[in-house]
């Protein structure tokens, strides 16, 4: 009597999701809206809060980190690392000016609702990080990467990321777990080995590979050694406490110095479409529909003040940073949304009992609303500027 065949949980959750994408994607796409938001819908759709087909988040939530890590080493490749540090003014200086005034919109609204100011800082946090993922999705889609402009909001990006790790410091802080003198030294080293290795590369013109010849030569092995670039470096950076995706990034930026490197796109541009569609599936699959259709009046509220206090202030600083308007406005728009780091403050937050359960759902629907409002709040404000999508 033959045995049993067992079948792979995993595959066929990767089938499923797979088939439930391919169907909303045909949908999203003949009303021509973002495919971005199609993903987003197809893990609320099919994930434990609605028809419950796929219930392992943490499943599809660590497969789409992969995409977010991809994102970011595709990102390194493209952009140059000479004009974004010539132009740090609007990165450096207006990031850190947008966080300071975030705090003080989330203060003022604070006060006025009887906020404790663990809350406040908590929320003022969470706000003033925007997606990478969706940001550079548009950029790339809107062929705007290696534009001024495009160059500017990178550099907005990657400093969020490193801000997310005092940001997560100070909130283990205020709840009292204290931060071990360890984990200080190893972010101090990580971040002064990033450093040097960020300045060895501006002084090198080109980077040659070991064994470069052959790697041109062998197709199986070039997927193999592109991967190994990019999670090596994520790995190297999560080790010392820093963001995963940043080692990603800077693994881009020394590829794209090596001559012998074409290749690499066309080796993990698929994995990077698969992981980043996964990464939104799993941001869908946060979103609880009876809490959001019960708390919809705060969940709006949060809403709407996240996408106008990120519109406004962003725009704000960069035009006082020198852009015209229309490039200023178009910013604010794009940076609008709160991003994928606020899953993880918020997270922190609430497990280290700063916030309540209540309001840790509440962070998690306000996130996940602003993602998938986003492409049509960047839409409606091009509409409003007659801003075109691509730009000179």
């Amino acid at each position: 009597m033959l045995a049993a065949v067992q079948v792979d949980p995993i595959l066929s959750v990767l089938v499923v999701l797979s088939i439930g994408i391919i169907l909303i994607s045909i949908i999203f796409k003949a009303l021509r809206q973002p495919p971005i938001v199609a993903y987003i819908l197809a893990g609320v759709l099919m994930g434990p809060h609605a028809l419950k087909i796929v219930t392992d988040e943490s499943l599809i939530s660590n497969l789409g980190s992969f995409g977010l890590v991809l994102l970011l080493f595709f990102i390194g490749m493209e952009i140059s690392l000479p004009r974004l540090i010539a132009n740090w003014r609007i990165p450096v200086l207006g990031t850190f000016i947008q966080v300071a005034f975030s705090l003080l919109v989330v203060w003022v609204a604070g006060f006025f609702l009887g906020w404790h100011i663990h809350m406040i800082i908590v929320f003022g946090f969470v706000i003033s990080l925007s997606s990478s993922a969706i940001v550079i999705n548009y950029l790339q889609d809107n062929k705007l990467i290696t534009t001024n402009f495009g160059q500017n909001i990178i550099g907005i990006l990657l400093v969020q990321d490193i801000l997310v790790v005092p940001m997560l410091i100070l909130l283990n802080y205020l709840s009292g777990t204290s931060i071990s003198n360890l984990d200080i030294m190893k972010q101090i080293i990580g971040g002064l080995t990033l450093l040097g290795i960020m300045i060895w590369v501006l002084k090198k013109k080109q980077i040659k590979l070991p064994f470069g010849k052959h790697i041109i030569k062998d197709h199986e092995i070039q997927v193999f050694i592109a991967f190994a670039f990019c999670f090596g470096f994520s790995l190297f950076t999560a080790f010392f406490g820093l963001s995963s995706a940043l080692g990603a990034f800077v693994a881009g930026i020394i590829v794209a110095k090596a001559s012998e490197t074409e290749w690499v796109h066309r080796s993990l541009h698929p994995f990077r479409i698969v992981f980043v569609a996964l990464f939104f599936v799993s941001i869908g699959m946060l979103i609880d529909l009876d809490f959001l259709i019960k708390n919809l009046g705060i969940v709006v509220i949060m809403v709407l003040l996240a996408f106008i206090t990120n519109s406004s202030i962003n725009a704000l600083i960069v035009k006082f940073l020198g852009e015209n308007w229309q490039d200023s406005l178009y910013t604010g728009a794009i940076l609008a949304q709160i991003g994928e780091f606020s899953f993880i403050l918020g997270a922190t937050a609430y497990y280290t009992g700063l916030i309540s359960e209540q309001t840790y759902l509440l962070i998690i629907s306000a996130i996940s609303i602003t993602l998938i409002v986003s492409p049509f709040w960047i839409l409606m404000v091009r509409k409003i500027m007659s801003i075109k999508g691509t730009r000179r």
